[in-house]
């Protein structure tokens, strides 16, 4: 009984607080000069315009969560106000919190994608809590450029993740559902929900099956793609404003031309090889590969209208290749 109590405990500490503290120290701990967003006095206006303007859920939310600040830090919080006051403003101090949740809800599903039929290596639990500690450091350390939208987008995906792997192992068609409702759901949180299909492509699709004219899984992806298209498209029909692009600007040359950039990709393609020598067995290699042959129209995506420097565009591709690397993908039935 001691002993099952002492597990509990030590899970909580592990998979909220200790995360939760790693990235109250992002924030608030360390200074970036890459963002302005901590002098913010409200919601900053270029969230509703140019391509933010159709990530309509975090915008929401965050200006909800400014309100509620600006109501607690002149009532209940009150006599927190010169110390809030000093270290950010109502909107920064939502942001935080709105990130916080969404990002403990991140290392809930991680530990449980991780529980889900794990590989040899991480069927040990102190060997499951240092991949989980590396998953968790790899977000926390690309907050140096921090959004109102990645972390919920990435609670998102990794949702669609467990969604995938638990339908690969029970067959059952409620996971299948709820993972095209969440792709549409996502899609107003921001474009990486194209990456749940990618994610379900790799598991499921095969090319030798394809070759020979077995198109059963084509037939379940077929949803998905529709699941994020109609929103997608749906989203830049109805927000038709002159200050509203599809793009925030093109930035291959510069992606190619800046050290800071060329760093971020030699700091992406480092870990992912990385993280792909990990692959023991060749399935979770062959798994990998196709995720990241899958993943190419994002990859695409970065490289002419994202920035190499913001490393977080790559986090969704490490996490997965961490997914891959401890799951046991072997023993399943064919669709």
């Amino acid at each position: 009984m001691l002993k099952r109590n002492d597990e509990k405990i030590n899970g909580f500490l592990f998979v909220i607080v200790l995360p939760l503290l790693l990235f109250a120290m992002s924030y608030y701990g360390f200074e970036s000069s890459y963002t302005r967003l901590k002098t913010s006095e409200k919601t900053p206006d270029f969230l509703f315009t140019s391509v933010y303007a159709y990530r309509v859920i975090p915008n929401y939310l965050s200006v909800q969560m400014t309100e509620i600040m600006y109501h607690l830090i002149n009532g209940p919080f009150s006599f927190f106000k010169d110390f809030l006051s000093k270290n950010g403003t109502p909107f920064y101090h939502g942001l935080f919190l709105m990130n916080s949740v969404f990002f403990i809800l991140c290392s809930l599903v991680l530990n449980a994608i991780f529980k889900c039929k794990a590989s040899g290596f991480i069927l040990n639990l102190n060997a499951r809590r240092v991949i989980h500690l590396l998953s968790i450091f790899f977000i926390v350390i690309t907050q140096y450029a921090p959004t109102n939208c990645d972390t919920i987008a990435l609670f998102c995906y990794l949702t669609g993740v467990l969604f995938t792997l638990k339908y690969l192992h029970t067959q059952k068609n409620i996971f299948l559902y709820s993972l095209v409702v969440l792709i549409a759901a996502s899609t107003l949180v921001r474009e990486t929900a194209c990456i749940n299909i990618a994610f379900f492509a790799a598991v499921f699709f095969s090319f030798n099956d394809f070759k020979k004219g077995k198109f059963q899984v084509v037939w379940k992806i077929i949803p998905l793609v529709i699941a994020f298209i109609v929103p997608y498209l749906g989203l830049r029909v109805l927000l038709k404003q002159e200050e509203t692009t599809f793009v925030e600007g093109f930035y291959i040359n510069r992606n190619f031309s800046s050290p800071f950039n060329l760093a971020g990709l030699l700091f992406a393609v480092v870990v992912i090889y990385f993280i792909y020598r990990l692959c023991v067995d060749e399935e979770n290699r062959d798994v990998f590969r196709k995720y990241l042959f899958f993943s190419i129209p994002y990859l695409l995506m970065i490289t002419l209208v994202g920035l190499f420097w913001e490393a977080r565009l790559f986090l969704p591709l490490i996490l997965t290749g961490i997914i891959i690397a401890c799951h046991q993908f072997k023993n399943t039935s064919e669709i």
